[in-house]
């Protein structure tokens, strides 16, 4: 072991018993835009180490390379001494190279092995090595030989024993494989090494950076170690430690003037340390990379981290076990922050498809990575789950949900195929069995997620809507007074992680005619709304004129936008309102539905009507280049940023609100269209085209068909066609987080051109945020070739990567509000019927806050932070009176 001098730790201080995680997290940039559970591939850098680079690279570009390598020589010699201090080592043991490979082609190299000398290997060698190793088997002819594992997974200690009583010239192990959380008993494998007067080499790649690793203890002669992974360091960094008595017997295979000095004609000599196994050309902005990484870990101290990601990586797996169809494939001694799975019946790669489609970054491991491993236990393919400081229980436990409200689609589909095929052979319709009466329950359709909403926990106020008693005149609400009691909405955690009773006792499906609450439209506020009540114990019929799926409407498409820059500060409590309603439904669902890409919203210089917002911030288009280089804004235009700006999965979003309505017993009859409604005593009286409906209170969330069954709000409001498209790209990655996120442009004598990025499969979105009016009583037309070559026009001049072909087109329907505001509350003079609409082109995003809202009027609560959006801030004061037509 090493003789020279160590770096002296610092002194013990008290630590916090856990990391502050928050923090972290806003110190990650790549957190901001999806859960990422791959450090084992490669981890996120945190914001100090992306400076490190590249205020590197900005001084290289004002002074030149080596000007800048010697300016900053100093902080380079610290990269060494932060290297040696993480394992226990002295800085002159350390060489500095661009991976863990090549660490390991020139450690092996300089050990100069000759046929017949015996390599050592455990089952969890990488494959870089394993391939190495089998080349210089082939064309040395070393004796290769793979030692068994134990039944807990580790390294046969028994068989390594006696292997070592006859000659070997190196032990190898990886600390922990690719391909599993195991952690081997690298010091005890050390120890018996050592005994044999055997070096051990050490493959701490996948270890380095979330466990303790000291040279010393675990009687290591070589250490090769990678910087990008759980060590958050760049690529094409990593680094190589050579014990002094080793490296004395040792030279490179190949020397490079960096380690080496030509001293006469015929003559060299290697230099001292472990930088003769270093190469001149190396990047300094990377190594600033690295050594800022390595600051941090020891910062925060790798117990610690340790202890963080062992514990939510054991909770992972805890999670996975409760999940139907998964299999874990860690062995016993996991005990790192790795976790691999698979999914019955899939492939590991489609499940991590599906999963990073959701906002997961995970990835898989062939067999081909670790045949000694994997292909020993017979596993083609494994998905894997790597954990880190920046993330949370909170993200372990939507993995798992997500999971979860996978699996149960999954056997839904499986479900209804069988009864689909039933139904066939009997001849009989839908949910009809012989023998069997007509069915009342009607569960969340195949393909759409299995809510995991509950009612009221112990000890919450109970609902208080009831249904109507037989032969009683139409239902009334009796829902509290306003001031008093009233029943609240219990956010539930994901299925997976406990287990939930049944949602309600009270048969799901059809009501018949009477309901508590009719909620007209099933649009995104619609369906929140209908969920919303019925959560709460209300009985619902929820009503739309078209079939599900339909697009006449404001809300179907892939995504929408969410930001908090606003005009006006009035605003901004909706806002935090709204984000934290789209946290709650993520957590009912078990489904990731808004993703952080943050936004830019720009116009020209000196133009009126600039955004603000917490957290927002002004900057030119220089700076704008820079956060978006996917956007091209001249000069002359300004840009508010927006980090908290992000993308709705609004597909996703109105599948799971459809599914935990029906799973509360909301009652939804798709293609009923509403003929006209009218008070009736002390309830409403709804006349469709499939009969007349009686309930307590009627929501209405009609969109662009609300002048008609509200004829007050005919004059106000307008409907108005908007148009969208969806292009390809020959350079995506420009197009996609976090190169671009969401944006708008206010164009000069064009208008308002807004845009989203490549999501989930789709080309970036564009449109413009006006339109010509349109009648809704008459279907969407297509989009025309005009229509088409005014946005392709803006793509060019604005975004130009999006070079592809148009994926596809859409039509949508604004209804505008004056001074482009909502519509939100009780109907003057008739405070039985209540409404959501006019949304003026910005309302997606609130849907789910409003839906709540709405079930807060419902129940007679009071919302003063709506009163700026009620019918009377429009000027509606008179009772509208009923509607007819819709």
């Amino acid at each position: 072991m090493s003789t020279d001098t160590a770096v002296p730790g610092p002194p013990p201080t008290p630590r916090s018993p856990t990391l502050d995680v928050a923090a972290l997290r806003a110190a990650t940039p790549g957190m901001r835009h999806a859960r990422h559970m791959n450090a084992a591939g490669a981890a996120l850098p945190s914001a100090a180490t992306l400076a490190a680079v590249t205020g590197h690279l900005h001084l290289e570009s004002l002074l030149g390379g080596y000007e800048a390598a010697e300016a900053l020589a100093d902080r380079t010699e610290r990269v060494y001494q932060s290297a040696a201090r993480l394992i226990g080592a002295a800085p002159q043991d350390i060489a500095l190279v661009d991976s863990a490979s090549t660490a390991w082609q020139r450690a092996l190299g300089a050990l100069r092995l000759k046929a017949g000398d015996r390599v050592l290997a455990s089952p969890s060698t990488y494959v870089s090595s394993a391939l190495h190793l089998l080349e210089m088997r082939d064309s040395h002819g070393i004796v290769l030989e793979v030692l068994p594992a134990d039944a807990s997974g580790q390294v046969d200690l028994g068989a390594l024993e006696t292997a070592l009583r006859e000659p070997a010239a190196l032990v190898t192990i990886a600390h922990v494989p690719t391909s599993s959380g195991l952690v081997e008993p690298v010091a005890a494998v050390g120890a018996l090494a050592a005994r044999a007067g055997v070096p051990l080499l050490l493959d701490a790649t996948q270890s380095l950076g979330q466990l303790p690793v000291d040279v010393q203890e675990m009687h290591c002669g070589i250490v090769v170690a990678t910087g990008r992974k759980f060590l958050r360091g760049p690529r094409g960094t990593g680094l190589l430690y050579v014990d002094p008595e080793l490296r004395a017997r040792t030279r490179p295979a190949a020397p490079d003037v960096r380690g080496a000095e030509w001293s006469s004609a015929y003559q060299y000599e290697v230099v001292p340390g472990a930088r003769r196994y270093e190469t001149w050309e190396s990047s300094h902005a990377l190594r600033l990379g690295l050594g800022a990484a390595l600051d941090e870990a020891l910062d925060l101290g790798v117990a610690l981290i340790r202890d963080h990601v062992t514990e939510l990586a054991e909770r992972l797996r805890a999670g996975l076990s409760g999940v139907p169809g998964i299999r874990r494939t860690d062995p016993p001694a996991a005990a790192s922050g790795i976790v691999t799975f698979l999914r019955e019946d899939e492939d590991p790669r489609q499940t991590v498809r599906d999963l990073r489609a959701t906002g997961f970054r995970l990835t898989t491991v062939p067999a081909s990575h670790g045949q000694w491993d994997l292909g020993r236990r017979g596993l083609e393919r494994v998905a894997r789950a790597s954990l880190h400081v920046y993330n949370s229980a909170d993200d372990v436990d939507a993995l798992v949900a997500a999971l979860t409200a996978r699996e149960r689609r999954r056997q839904g589909a499986r479900v209804a195929n069988v009864e689909t095929v039933s139904r066939t052979a009997s001849g009989l319709p839908s949910g009809v069995t012989p023998g069997s009466p007509t069915p009342t329950s009607a569960g969340p359709e195949p393909g759409s997620p299995t809510p995991t909403f509950t009612g009221p926990e112990p000890g919450s106020p109970t609902p208080t809507f009831t249904g109507p008693e037989p032969g009683s005149p139409a239902p009334t609400s009796s829902g509290p007074e306003p001031g008093s009691a009233s029943s609240t909405t219990t956010v539930p955690e994901p299925a997976s992680v406990r287990p939930r009773p049944a949602p309600s006792s009270r048969p799901t499906g059809s009501a018949g005619d009477r309901a508590d609450v009719i909620v007209v439209g099933a649009g995104i506020h619609g369906s929140s709304a209908a969920w919303q009540l019925a959560a709460r114990g209300a009985s619902v019929i929820h009503l739309d004129r078209f079939p599900a799926g339909h697009t006449e409407g404001s809300s179907h498409g892939r995504t929408r936008m969410i930001r908090r820059a606003y005009p006006a500060e009035i605003w901004d409590g909706l806002v935090d309102t709204a984000y934290n309603a789209w946290q709650e439904l993520e957590l009912a669902s078990g489904q990731r539905l808004v993703t952080t890409t943050g936004g830019l919203y720009a116009r020209a210089a000196g133009a009126p009507g600039t955004l603000r917002g917490p957290g927002c911030e002004n900057v030119d288009h220089a700076r704008a280049a820079e956060l978006f280089p996917g956007l091209r804004l001249c000069e002359g235009f300004s840009a508010v940023h927006d980090p908290a700006a992000g993308v709705i999965d609004a597909q996703a979003a109105l599948t799971a609100l459809a599914a935990l309505g029906r799973a509360h017993g909301v009652d939804r009859r798709d293609g009923c269209t509403v003929l006209r409604w009218r008070r009736d005593g002390e309830g409403v009286r709804v006349d469709t085209d499939q009969g007349v409906l009686h309930a307590g209170r009627l929501v209405v969330c009609a969109g662009p068909w609300t002048g008609e069954l509200l004829p007050a709000f005919a004059r106000p409001l307008s409907v108005v066609r908007i148009v969208n498209l969806h292009l390809g790209s020959s350079r995506r990655h420009l197009l996609e987080p976090p190169l671009l996120g969401a944006f708008s442009v206010d164009v000069p004598d064009v208008g308002l051109l807004y845009g989203i990025p490549a999501f989930g499969g789709a080309g970036v979105k564009i449109g413009l945020d006006h339109g010509p009016p349109e009648d809704p009583s008459a279907p969407a037309g297509p989009v025309t070739e005009a229509e088409r070559d005014r946005l392709l026009g803006l793509a060019s001049r604005f975004l130009p990567a999006a070079d592809g072909p148009v994926e596809e087109t859409i039509t949508c329907r604004y209804t505008m509000a004056p001074k482009n505001r909502f519509a939100v509350g009780r109907l003057p003079g008739e405070d039985r019927v209540l409404m959501a609409a006019a949304c003026s082109g910005h309302g997606f995003k609130f849907g789910p806050a409003l839906g709540a809202a709405l079930a807060d009027l419902v129940e007679g609560k009071e919302r003063p932070d709506l009163d700026f959006l009620s019918p009377a801030a429009m000027g509606i004061t008179d009772r509208p009176g009923p509607g007819a037509g819709a």
